[in-house]
């Protein structure tokens, strides 16, 4: 499905465990022709360096070159990247007006920070701007196990109105890949956002 809105969505990418994810959702949202907001918090310098020993630049526009490489989608939608010390950035402001915000994959550091209005990086504060707002929240928290801090951390953030979509797959739609298992939690992420761009093979019944 097209956006039929002129409104971007905000896509936070922080330093957990699974790029993945992020890539894996920015394909299908630029494919769709979605206008996003991208913003990688610091540690994800380190992860990309960690995961793919790639090194992702810092230049915003070698950032969008970057990214729609990884996603695989050289045209399409509009993306537009911010350095995550930008904290004068449009998506710091309410008054920019975006379809909500999609934090994937999401850190336990990153969830505390928003649980608690600690606004110390742009992500964070485009974060607490959507929750401050009433817009559409949703966190895809990868780590494993929670500890009772992480729980009472998701559950704030569940009070205050964010959905809570983990990283946790499924297999009744018959996953073949990894990609297949990752594009599951995508779905479902971006359902909670009432997007619909990944193709799904959705639970129907016996």
């Amino acid at each position: 499905m097209a956006n039929s809105s002129n409104r971007p969505l905000i896509l936070g990418v922080t330093g957990a465990s699974g790029l993945i994810y992020a890539v894996r959702a920015l394909k299908y949202l630029l494919a769709a022709d979605y206008a996003v907001e991208l913003v990688a918090s610091k540690a994800v310098y380190m992860v990309w360096q960690a995961e793919q020993d790639i090194r992702m630049p810092a230049e915003p526009m070698q950032q969008e070159q970057f990214w729609r490489s990884q996603a695989g989608v050289e045209v399409g939608g509009k993306l537009t990247c911010h350095p995550w010390s930008d904290v004068g950035a449009t998506i710091a402001s309410g008054s920019f007006r975006t379809l909500g915000m999609l934090v994937m994959p999401c850190s336990m550091s990153t969830a505390a920070k928003i649980a608690t209005g600690l606004s110390s990086d742009l992500l964070e504060r485009a974060a607490d701007v959507q929750l401050k707002e009433g817009r559409k929240l949703v966190l895809v928290p990868r780590e494993t196990p929670f500890s009772l801090i992480h729980l009472r951390n998701l559950t704030a953030l569940a009070e205050a109105g964010a959905r809570i979509v983990p990283a946790i797959p499924a297999w009744y739609h018959q996953p073949q890949t990894v990609e297949d298992l990752v594009d599951f939690v995508v779905a479902r992420a971006l359902d909670q956002l009432e997007i619909d761009c990944v193709p799904l093979n959705r639970w129907e019944g016996h």
